[in-house]
């Protein structure tokens, strides 16, 4: 375990976590000043690659992001999300988690809970790969998007859930779109930090896409707070070079590469 999972276990009740995703060196790079961790998330598949669901990102597609935003990172950890059926069992999940971390130098790695991985995120840390769980809304196995542990069957295997993982060794875990108590209950019962999306202030953290909470995305439900409209801001800008480049306004003298030749 590396000093700065330490240092992200260690926060837990002291201080709130916060985590944001990037997929990009220059969107992690001004994320690192702030953040504690950065997702390198298969969110990309609706913020990058316009897909309906995050199924259709591939293993190289994480890596290529991933190797940006360790270019960007000097403190912040770096989680990377493990795609769907990349860890169908063991065997394939060490060799897909040590291609991730070969080749992007990410700090750990994350899971989503089909309810039967547990012994596979152990066999990771085992291996020494520090894994981060996610439960809860889990969309590479989950549909219908709806808020969990409402009911007091719910809850139970939902703690059942946060308590095997937890005993299978990872270091903190996602918990997305719990209902308040449940999130408070979940957070007070194990010792590893929650980290919440959508799931109450009473988790150890909490993170959301950046693309989201910036106004890019056009996914904005009732969790999400939009910081800035960065929508709004680049439609002007480029409003406002459509217009200069018609009306010949731009480039100006001040913008030419004097003393080039143009070929």
């Amino acid at each position: 375990m590396n000093k700065k999972i330490r240092d992200i276990i260690l926060k837990k009740k002291k201080s709130k976590i916060v985590c944001l995703t990037a997929y990009s060196k220059s969107v992690a790079k001004i994320l690192d000043k702030y953040c504690d961790i950065i997702l390198v998330g298969d969110s990309m598949a609706h913020v990058l690659y316009g897909h309906k669901n995050t199924h259709k990102i591939k293993l190289d597609n994480i890596i290529q992001h991933a190797v940006s935003v360790k270019m960007g990172i000097k403190k912040s950890l770096l989680v990377v999300d493990m795609p769907k059926g990349t860890y169908n069992n063991p065997k394939d999940a060490l060799k897909n988690a040590r291609i991730v971390i070969k080749k992007t130098k990410c700090d750990a790695i994350k899971l989503e809970n089909n309810r039967k991985n547990y012994e596979i995120i152990e066999y990771l840390v085992k291996k020494k790969i520090s894994v981060m769980g996610h439960v809860g809304y889990t969309p590479q196995f989950k549909k219908k998007f709806k808020i969990e542990g409402q009911s007091k069957q719910e809850v139970k295997k939902l703690l059942k859930d946060v308590q095997l993982i937890e005993k299978a060794g990872a270091f903190s875990i996602v918990v997305e779109c719990l209902a308040p108590n449940t999130a408070k209950l979940i957070t007070n019962k194990v010792q590893i930090p929650t980290i919440g999306i959508g799931s109450s202030s009473y988790c150890d953290g909490q993170i959301l896409v950046t693309d989201d909470m910036l106004g890019l995305s056009g996914f904005y439900p009732k969790f999400v707070k939009k910081y800035a409209n960065l929508n709004t801001i680049i439609e002007k800008a480029v409003k406002k070079y459509t217009r200069e480049v018609k009306l010949i306004k731009f480039p100006k003298r001040k913008n030419f590469l004097n003393g080039s030749k143009l070929s």
